[in-house]
């Protein structure tokens, strides 16, 4: 049976509609996927988040643990500081990607996609060393992303967030705080999955609706909206970031899907670099690519995709993109076809479309302002 969020019953009220997704009732659309897109674009949308999976590593030696199972540098990272990274097996291939916060040398938080929790939870315990706790708080959290240009501006406007104001205004990208409020511990990162400059707020599950309804109430002269899962995906997919399942999974590796950047073989030995040093080296079987649709359709995942006359690649995520008016894919091609490859189609319901490499990411909003 499907589990509800903190928020469930404010998504029936406003009018959500409900499907299930990773184990739980998540709202789809609300006013529907273009209005909710253009409203995160251009003013602020707040998405319920809450399926997302925290998992702390707490104890001596966190840092080091953590390091040990993902690719990018924990190590590296300041107190308050966020990586995103991913979690690899021993043949270099992608458990789950995520994000990590350091609080201190002995506290570290990975939060994990809501279909990976387990997976990643019965990992960690399968490898960690005595003396380090590994916990998974997931129940007990509720997470709200506040995502668009006026995010900023909602948030120091609440009166819960205005306390803490300057340190909101003063957040670089990447960069997280905590605050105390009756006793519990609230972190409030600058972080999102929209492209857009946004927020992400984790804080005790009982609380999570009375901060979202004020929010969106308090929010409505901003514009400030709920978001549904069918927007979040346009929104992640026009700045091209990867979602899993789709161009990551456990037969791809961080290399294929163009994330060499979270990657740090020269930081020390974690699992799966000596299957990623060979793979670099001898370069990988495949590349991510953006790719515009030339001719009539909207490319879907799993749609294959042809150049000179054979099978090159499968188009991992495609939509019709509501701010670049135009349909768009992402798709893993052999890395033998040319950058500046012609004559590649896709295979879209049994129709050959055309369609043109392009730089990723097809769209850069406002996430550095």
């Amino acid at each position: 049976m499907a589990l509800k969020t903190p928020i469930y019953d404010s998504h029936v009220e406003r009018g959500g509609r409900m499907v299930e997704f990773a184990g739980f009732h998540m709202p789809v659309t609300f006013e529907g996927i273009v209005a909710e897109h253009e409203t995160v674009r251009n003013k602020v949308g707040l998405f319920d988040v809450s399926h997302m999976g925290e998992i702390s590593i707490t104890g001596p030696g966190a840092v080091g643990f953590a390091d040990r199972a993902v690719t990018n540098s924990v190590a590296g990272l300041d107190e308050g500081q966020i990586c995103y990274t991913v979690c690899c097996n021993g043949k270099g291939r992608v458990l789950d990607d995520l994000l990590v916060y350091r609080f201190s040398d002995e506290r570290v938080l990975l939060v994990v996609n809501a279909v990976n929790v387990e997976k990643i939870f019965n990992h960690l315990k399968s490898i960690v060393p005595s003396g380090l706790e590994v916990r998974d708080l997931t129940p007990g959290i509720g997470q709200i992303a506040v995502q668009g240009p006026a995010s900023r501006d909602l948030l120091v406007s609440d009166p819960l967030f205005s306390r803490v104001a300057a340190g909101i205004r003063e957040l670089p990208y990447y960069r997280f705080f905590t605050f105390e409020h009756e006793g519990y511990e609230i972190l409030l990162s600058r972080t999102g999955y929209t492209g857009e400059l946004g927020y992400e707020i984790y804080l005790p599950a009982k609380m999570a609706r009375g901060v979202w309804d004020r929010l969106l109430d308090g929010g409505s002269a901003l514009g400030a909206a709920p978001i549904g899962l069918g927007a979040r995906d346009t929104l992640r997919f026009e700045p091209g970031y990867c979602l899993y399942g789709h161009e990551l999974d456990e037969d791809t590796s961080p290399l294929e899907a163009g994330l060499s950047w979270v990657v740090k073989l020269k930081k020390g030995d974690f699992i799966g670099r000596e299957a990623l040093a060979a793979e670099k080296e001898k370069g990988p079987a495949r590349r991510l690519v953006g790719l515009e649709v030339t001719g009539k359709g909207i490319p879907r995942q799993g749609f294959t995709v042809h150049q000179g006359g054979e099978t090159v690649g499968r188009v991992t995520s495609g939509t019709f993109s509501p701010t670049l008016n135009r349909p768009l894919a992402m798709a893993l091609v052999k890395r033998s076809v040319p950058k500046e490859a012609e004559g590649i189609t896709i295979d879209i319901r049994g129709r050959a479309a055309g369609a043109v490499q392009t730089p990723l990411p097809f769209y850069k909003g406002s996430v550095n302002d």
